[in-house]
């Protein structure tokens, strides 16, 4: 019974009221007060304390004041960290090329299967200052004739790569007729002739072949009066032989605007005519192969 009582006593205890009072300490009026429990201090200083530790939980986690609890990592060291991971991972793979195309080097000196790239490189890396070369017949036989075959003729074969490059890359462009005539003097690169002569008619406008800005624009003992437009894709038009100039040098031009007058300018000419060229990263090009002129 003493027992329960107490246990009564101590609930009770709980829910009794008190109050709290602040006075003025010279006059003694009572300036507030409160009205009080047990029960109510403790939730309200629970309450606070929940209160509190979830501020500083969203402080510490949303700010920069997490770095300067100890042993918490920077958030810098890890985009470092993961920059050097990115440039370690790189560096592996340009290494496991190399020995692979060393491999494949030796592989054809050695008259073997080339290893292809899908293929993982072997994990035992070889002393490549040990490596002694053993030349076989047939790859003798194949360089020789390769060399008899190319000796004379390189640059026209670089010429013809360029020529096929530009075809593939310019083919989708739809080029403006720049005059219409009869062509008279065709596309010839060992003739040192690297456009096509068209005769038109007296004073007939000269048209941009297509979109772009006008490069050059000058006279020249040789070519008389000259325009050349810069177009897309590193292709340029030259336009020679030309009586008058009717765009200056920096002038964006659209496809099938006149640039200029046929005339009979300059020396190297037989008569009043237009000499067209394209070039293309620094190719001549046949123009006919994408232009129709008659």
């Amino acid at each position: 019974m003493a027992k329960s009582r107490n246990n009564d006593k101590w609930y009770r205890k709980l829910r009794n009221k008190y109050r709290l009072a602040v006075f003025n300490d010279q006059t003694f009026e009572e300036r507030f007060s409160f009205r009080l429990t047990r029960l109510n201090v403790i939730a309200i200083v629970s309450s606070l304390s929940i209160s509190f530790i979830i501020l500083a939980f969203f402080i510490i986690a949303y700010t920069p004041i997490k770095e300067y609890i100890p042993g918490y990592p920077n958030v810098g060291e890890k985009k470092q960290l993961y920059r050097l991971n990115i440039v370690a991972d790189s560096l592996l793979n340009d290494i496991r090329q190399k020995n692979l195309y060393i491999q494949n080097i030796k592989n054809i000196i050695e008259d073997k299967d080339i290893i292809e790239d899908s293929v993982p490189a072997p994990e035992s890396k070889p002393g490549y200052d040990t490596i002694t070369l053993h030349k076989s017949v047939e790859d003798s036989l194949l360089r020789a004739e390769f060399e008899n075959q190319n000796m004379y003729n390189l640059y026209f074969n670089e010429f013809e790569q360029n020529r096929e490059s530009s075809r593939s890359s310019i083919r989708s462009f739809n080029f403006f007729t720049p005059i219409n005539g009869v062509i008279t003097s065709r596309f010839g690169v060992t003739e040192k002739h690297y456009g096509i002569d068209i005769v038109a008619s007296h004073n007939e406008a000269v048209k941009s072949t297509l979109d772009g800005t006008v490069i050059f624009t000058d006279w020249t003992l040789e070519t008389g009066y000259v325009i050349a437009v810069q177009h897309a894709r590193n292709l340029i038009s030259f336009y020679k032989h030309n009586s008058v100039l009717l765009k200056e040098q920096g002038e964006h031009v659209n496809a099938g605007d006149p640039i200029a007058i046929a005339g009979e300018s300059g020396e190297l000419l037989s008569g009043p005519h237009l000499h067209f060229e394209l070039w293309f990263n620094g190719t001549p090009v046949n123009p006919e192969e994408y232009i129709i002129f008659e």
